[in-house]
């Protein structure tokens, strides 16, 4: 089976995205930290977060070097399971935990270079925040389209089954890497939210109640914990989350697409359903993969201007979202229409709608 000629747009968008996410961290770090005792506490953080995530990151090695062992054990020993699966579940995990801890090493340098952009101007604050947290979504993204790629490609050239079966198991087998993401993210998510909310308290009492240290003073160790916390939670363990989560959409996509195809083998026969099942596992991932062009272009437009309210900077912030939005929108139509989809106009619509339903939760939650 020959590869589809608009496949090569994914691993392309994926080597963009960590391109432009290694231009994003670099122009971040040329920015000034501000005062010594700015630069003195962003250290203070910075080296905790390290701290914590290198201790996690033994225990869930260790984890993973067990749960790896029984699936081989039953992969190579009992014969129970696709072969692959042991060696997918690594590399979701490792990657997984790859784009937290990129998204936390940018966040723990762009802090302070936010706050001191900040006393700058308004519009510098916010270009230096929201292009440092577009790092790690462009790691995750990029990542994940790069590990998607990689597999399909490994898959497509090592399985031999015939027909229908060949997708179908290339794309079962590609949902195991989903499994490690989803392994690693858990204890990123779950142990980082502990450890930021047993430093949050303890700052709390502590510090307030029985120092009368004002809250998110430098002085109190606690409040130093807390950062700490909020790195690991709030980033490390979001971008191993956001992972899981991108990656899983995407295979359960094309995994239902091929299962669906093959389903209708018996009315369309064996070579058409393998020519459906081909567009039905490329659709999702030409989608993820325009994404991310159109999402760059949504990067680019998020400015302000001084003295603005909380309402216009989430107004502004909102611009390169609804830009890439509209984008994604007429893109996805043209994607389903080249693929020669059946039906292809309510295929188009039904992301649409997932589309609208994810800007309206989100701006619910602003509300």
């Amino acid at each position: 089976m020959e590869i589809h000629p608009l496949f090569w747009l994914v691993p392309a968008a994926s080597i963009l995205a960590l391109l432009f996410a290694l231009f994003f961290y670099r122009q971040m770090k040329k920015e000034s930290e501000g005062t010594p005792l700015m630069a003195k506490i962003a250290s203070h953080v910075r080296q905790g977060a390290m701290s914590y995530l290198k201790q996690q990151y033994k225990i869930v090695t260790i984890v993973f070097v067990c749960l790896v062992i029984i699936f081989a054990i039953m992969a190579y020993g009992f014969d129970l399971q696709n072969r692959w699966v042991p060696v997918a579940f690594l590399t979701g995990g490792f990657f997984s935990g790859l784009s937290g801890f990129l998204g936390m090493k940018t966040a723990t340098y762009a802090s302070a270079r936010t706050a001191n952009a900040a006393r700058n101007s308004l519009n510098d604050g916010l270009r230096v925040a929201f292009r440092s947290g577009a790092v790690m979504g462009l790691v995750v993204v990029g990542l994940g389209l790069l590990d998607i790629s990689f597999w399909y490609l490994l898959l497509e050239w090592l399985v031999d089954e015939p027909g229908t079966h060949k997708l179908t198991m290339i794309t079962t087998t590609m949902l195991t890497f989903g499994m490690g993401a989803s392994t690693q993210a858990l204890f990123a998510r779950v142990g980082g939210g502990i450890y930021t909310k047993a430093a949050d308290v303890g700052a709390d009492l502590v510090g307030k109640v029985e120092a009368g240290i004002p809250e998110d003073d430098p002085r109190n160790p606690a409040t130093i914990a807390d950062n700490v916390g909020d790195n690991v939670g709030d980033v490390a363990g979001m971008g191993a989350d956001l992972y899981e989560s991108y990656c899983g959409s995407i295979l359960a996509t094309a995994a239902l697409g091929a299962a669906a195809a093959a389903g209708g083998t018996a009315a369309m026969g064996e070579e058409a359903a393998v020519a459906m099942q081909v567009k039905a596992v490329m659709a999702p991932m030409l989608i993820a993969a325009v994404g991310i062009l159109l999402s760059i272009i949504g990067i680019f437009t998020v400015r302000t201007k001084e003295n603005a309210s909380i309402k216009q900077l989430l107004g502004s912030l909102s611009v390169g979202t609804n830009i890439s939005s509209v984008l994604i929108v007429g893109a996805t139509f043209v994607i389903m229409w080249l693929l020669g989809m059946p039906n292809w106009v309510n295929l188009s619509l039904a992301v649409v709608v997932g589309l609208i339903v994810g800007i309206v939760i989100g701006r619910s939650t602003e509300y």
